[in-house]
This record gives C-alpha cells, structure tokens and sequence, in this order.
C-alpha cells in the first residue's frame, strides 16, 4: 500500500488556509466530508476521535510533517486527505517547527493492520527530503498527486 494508492487529486488542498493545529485538522475533515469520503453524520465523530488521538501527543512528528489519524466505527475503508501549507501550521510538532504537509487519515476501529501500514507508507514517503521539495514547488492537486504517484514506484 503507498500514499499515492489511498489518494485523488480531489482529496489533496494544495494550499491550507489554517495556521494552528486545530483548524488545520477541522479544514481537512471538512474536505473529506466536501468530496464524500466522509458522510456529515460521520464528521463530528471523526473530529472527537481525532481530538483525542491529538490530546493524547501531538501526531507532527518533525520534518515538516504531520500524520493526524484515529480509528473510526462504521467506516468501511481507509480515509485520506493530504494538506499542504507554504505558510507552515503550529502543530506543536516534536521539533516544536511549523508543519507543511499533513496527511490525515482514517481507519475503520477494526483494521489495526492496516492502520500501521498506514503510517509506515506515509512516513516512507514523506521522510524524503526530495520528496518534500518537489511538493512544495508543485502548483496544484494533480501536480502533488503526480509526485505522490511517482515516489511511490521509485
């Protein structure tokens, strides 16, 4: 499984509008809730379990990244929404510096398999220091997807 495999062009912002941590992840899931990947029965759910992941440590994990992700009940695949900031996001990341790339992601409660390589494909991607400077001079959605599609098979 690789980013670029739980991704469309539909569910990346190519230029965040949030500056802090909370915001940020409201903007997302609202995104995912604007393209239906997320039904507006499921949005508040998601915030709350979201909201705890985020009060239990903070999911920036340094270099400019962040993965904020929870388990979610009736949910039948895998949720995902990439959000970029050239601005940076305060999410008092573990390097305590501003955030560029965010991925956001769900799980339905019953895939902790999945869930792990999850993470492990996201982080693999986004832990290229190349990766990251094409994806900050990419100019939209399809670009970031290209990106995303190509670093995965390299």
């Amino acid at each position: 499984m690789t980013l670029a495999e739980r991704l469309t062009p539909e569910r990346i912002i190519a230029e965040m509008q949030s500056e802090e941590h909370w915001p940020a992840i409201v903007e997302l899931v609202d995104h995912l809730v604007e393209t239906s990947a997320l039904t507006t029965v499921q949005r508040d759910p998601a915030l709350e379990a979201l909201k705890a992941r985020e009060e239990h440590s903070s999911t920036g994990i340094g270099g400019g990244i962040a993965i904020p992700h929870a388990k979610l009940p009736h949910l039948e695949e895998i949720v995902m929404v990439f959000g970029r900031s050239t601005k940076g996001v305060d999410f008092c990341a573990l390097d305590c510096a501003p955030v560029h790339y965010i991925v956001l992601f769900l799980v339905p409660e019953n895939q902790q398999g999945n869930h792990l390589k999850t993470l492990a494909a996201i982080a693999k991607t986004l832990n290229s220091a190349e990766t990251r400077k094409l994806l900050s001079a990419s100019k939209d959605p399809a670009g970031i997807m290209e990106i995303l599609t190509e670093r995965a098979t390299s």
